[in-house]
């Protein structure tokens, strides 16, 4: 599905100062005392869920019982930086196979590290991680603290989508036979799809599904569309949402809304928007630093229907947005009285939001609209 046109990105910049606040919300701390926190992903059945720890450690949250002792099995993890546990989801057959998807930050042989992704089987009584195999990596290893990406989704038709960062080597982004700074595509055993675009190309990787992106935070299935949306840190300016396409470039380093941290241009930028890369569908000028990312598509609270909300680490709060088709506008702010990094963002089977936030005290909170 093709995004809106160039003509809108103008009311897309838009500060966030001028927008309306969102209603109130209720807050419920059903968590504290996480250590860094990065990722939930919901349990069937009432048996609450599951988080990772960037440090390592995947535990069991569930109502009335609390928090579980740490997970066994888990892949070894390289912590250093903003590597670690990552993000953590279940398989579309969950049922039945119990297998739970992780990605994570692993070393290489010379100090370096990349992101990985595998699965092991849950056991029955959730204490056991079981026969874990990592059935993707990174390669080459370039990172030496940044830019893992690493978020999953499974998307309903038998596909795993992952992004992956540059690990803050920019040219990569742009080259193909390289998995930095891409999307990858791959089917729900982790095989690589035959109709993949650059399958049959010379030099290319075959896992690739679209290129060009720097560090993806938040990934996720729109509900109303059924296309895959994927948010991103820009450097200094520039975060940025997009709709990454089969075979699509989205432009980073090349095309950026950003400077460098030193306040001196991207190097290797060309401009805003660069010909042969797809324009982001959204762009704070101001980075607040997006994180996890959620639509809400349950009766549970219509007012909150078709927003997206996405987490904020620098900013310290959640941004609301009001999506119609492809267009997006940032309506407001929430939890930004807590002063707490929001890193991931979720939509509860019951409806309720729930988010984690980052911080060696971090916390695991249930969210609801005012008056509820």
């Amino acid at each position: 599905m093709r995004r809106s046109s160039l003509i809108s990105l103008p009311v897309l910049l838009l500060s966030a100062s001028l927008c309306a606040a969102p209603a109130d919300v209720k807050v419920a701390v059903l968590q504290n005392k996480l250590d860094h926190p990065w990722a939930l992903a919901f349990l069937p059945e009432d048996q609450g869920m599951l988080i990772t720890l960037k440090g390592g450690q995947l535990k069991h949250w569930q109502a009335g019982k609390g928090l579980s002792d740490p997970i066994v099995g888990v892949p070894k993890v390289w912590a250093n930086g903003q590597g670690g546990l990552l993000d953590v989801a279940l398989a579309p057959d969950f049922a039945t196979s119990r297998r739970v998807w992780l990605s994570y930050a692993e070393a290489g042989d010379d100090g370096k590290a990349g992101t990985a992704v595998g699965y092991g089987r849950l056991s029955d009584d959730n204490t056991r991680l079981e026969g874990f195999k990592v059935i993707f990596r990174q390669q080459p290893k370039l990172s030496t603290g940044n830019h893992f990406g690493g978020r999953l989704v499974f998307d309903g038709k038998g596909y795993l989508y992952i992004a992956l960062g540059e690990n803050n080597q920019r040219p990569t982004a742009q080259d193909l036979d390289k998995l930095q700074g891409k999307v990858v595509r791959l089917t729900d055993q982790g095989a690589v799809p035959d109709d993949n675009p650059f399958v049959n190309r010379q030099g290319a990787r075959p896992e690739i599904w679209s290129y060009g992106i720097r560090n993806p935070q938040g990934l996720a299935m729109n509900p109303w569309s059924d296309t895959l949306w994927l948010n991103e840190h820009g450097p200094r300016g520039g975060d940025e949402i997009n709709i990454p396409e089969k075979g699509k470039n989205y432009g980073w380093p090349l095309a950026t809304h950003g400077i460098n941290y030193s306040g001196l241009p991207i190097p290797e930028a060309k401009g805003e928007q660069v010909e042969g890369t797809e324009p982001p569908l959204f762009v704070w000028k101001q980075s607040p630093a997006i994180s996890g990312m959620a639509f809400y598509n349950s009766d549970v609270f219509p007012q909150w229907k078709n927003k997206l909300f996405i987490g904020a680490l620098k900013d310290k709060d959640v941004i609301v947005l009001n999506v119609n088709g492809n267009r997006v506008t940032e309506e407001g702010r929430i939890l930004g009285d807590r002063n707490q990094r929001v890193r991931d963002v979720r939509v509860g089977p019951d409806g309720y939001l729930y988010v984690l936030t980052d911080e060696s005290d971090g916390q695991l909170l249930k969210v609801s609209p005012s008056g509820t």
